[in-house]
């Protein structure tokens, strides 16, 4: 393998990646800020959940909202479905692997919150049942997906599908897109100057 070659195909591909969902997703980017700051404004919160990479990527956005983004701020209402390994076990092991979402969504959200699912395909089970759980309790529904949207598609208040079939170019915007929610949060709630 020409290593030198394969650093410079990944780069191409990452760049046409952005360049794309930077033409295709500025108008569902500025909508999914809009629900997640009206959320937090009337004291909602904002779920996150996805596996594997998406996993990761819920519990790092979760963070840079909790804790910090840009700045030293009020904490902004956020919480990873992904990290209470007793629910998730629990969960797995009495109510099925498809359902460790969807039951922390039934007992912890409430009317206003947003439930956010990741998923590079789409696809997934436990995604798809955390998504038809927060709809059916009226909670705003945002879906971070790739190509079509996969399933989430049709569940989603609001979707991202970065324009890429590629599962590591999909989660490269996303975690990009996701610090951009970040920080537009932090700038629109009032918490840090426009840049």
């Amino acid at each position: 393998m020409d290593l030198a070659e394969y650093f410079k195909a990944e780069f191409a591909e990452h760049s046409d990646v952005a360049r794309r969902s930077e033409a295709t997703l500025s108008d569902a980017f500025a909508r999914i800020v809009q629900a997640c700051v009206k959320s937090v404004r009337g004291g909602g919160k904002l779920m996150l959940f996805g596996n594997g990479g998406s996993a990761a990527d819920a519990q790092h956005l979760a963070t840079e909202l909790t804790v910090r983004y840009r700045n030293n701020r009020v904490a902004i209402a956020a919480i990873a479905l992904t990290t209470d390994g007793s629910a998730l076990t629990a969960g797995g092991n009495d109510l099925g692997f498809d359902r460790i979402f969807a039951r922390q969504i039934e007992a912890l959200g409430r009317q206003g919150d947003v439930a956010i699912a990741m998923s590079t395909s789409g696809k997934s089970p436990n995604v798809i049942a955390g998504l038809k759980q927060a709809k059916s309790m009226g909670l705003v529904t945002i879906a971070f997906g790739g190509h079509s949207g996969g399933e989430m598609a049709g569940l989603a208040d609001h979707l991202l599908a970065v324009p890429s079939a590629t599962t590591a170019r999909i989660q490269e915007m996303h975690i990009a897109l996701g610090q951009m929610l970040c920080g537009a949060m932090e700038i629109e709630l009032g918490l840090a100057a426009a840049r």
